[in-house]
């Protein structure tokens, strides 16, 4: 088989560990939000602000461990808004680094194809420098949105799955 369902956002999909943390962690006034839509789409939105010193929004979700060890890519199907969006990944929900590439959408339906070795590792928005690795596994997912403006934002997504080709 060429490719593995991580996530799959129909209406009969169970979104409970799929949650949007905003930048009113840090005092920021960003809000967002995840849904269906009538299509049965995931949908991440809301409105990205600048103020007190915010800028971000995430969408992280947890899932079963998924072993990675013979999979080269992830792919994404999803609706974007024209504009970039960053894809993370962590291999254990304990870490306190995400490995993540940035993306930029259109507004159409599409496949974005990301290289598993491609992903670097980041903490706060800093590269991280020693040495760590995904370990052949991911626990959890999430796109991130900050771009330094103060935007609204709409991210539909259909589903994520790993790739062998």
């Amino acid at each position: 088989m060429n490719t593995s369902l991580l996530f799959d956002f129909s209406k009969h999909s169970n979104i409970e560990n799929w949650t949007t943390v905003n930048d009113v962690v840090m005092g920021g006034m960003s809000q967002s939000n995840f849904r269906y839509n009538s299509n049965g789409k995931g949908v991440f939105a809301g409105k990205v602000s600048l103020e007190n010193n915010g800028g971000f929004s995430l969408l992280r979700g947890r899932i079963d461990v998924v072993e990675i060890n013979t999979y080269k890519f992830i792919k994404l199907y999803l609706k974007g808004d024209n504009k970039k969006y960053q894809f993370r990944v962590k291999s254990s929900i304990t870490d306190n680094f995400a490995f993540k590439t940035t993306f930029l959408t259109s507004n159409r339906d599409e496949i974005i194809k990301i290289s598993i070795k491609d992903l670097v590792p980041y903490y706060r928005g800093r590269k991280v420098l020693e040495p760590v690795s995904l370990n052949n596994r991911i626990e959890e997912i999430g796109f991130l949105i900050a771009n330094k403006e103060n935007e609204e934002f709409e991210l539909q997504i259909s589903k994520i799955e790993l790739s062998k080709i």
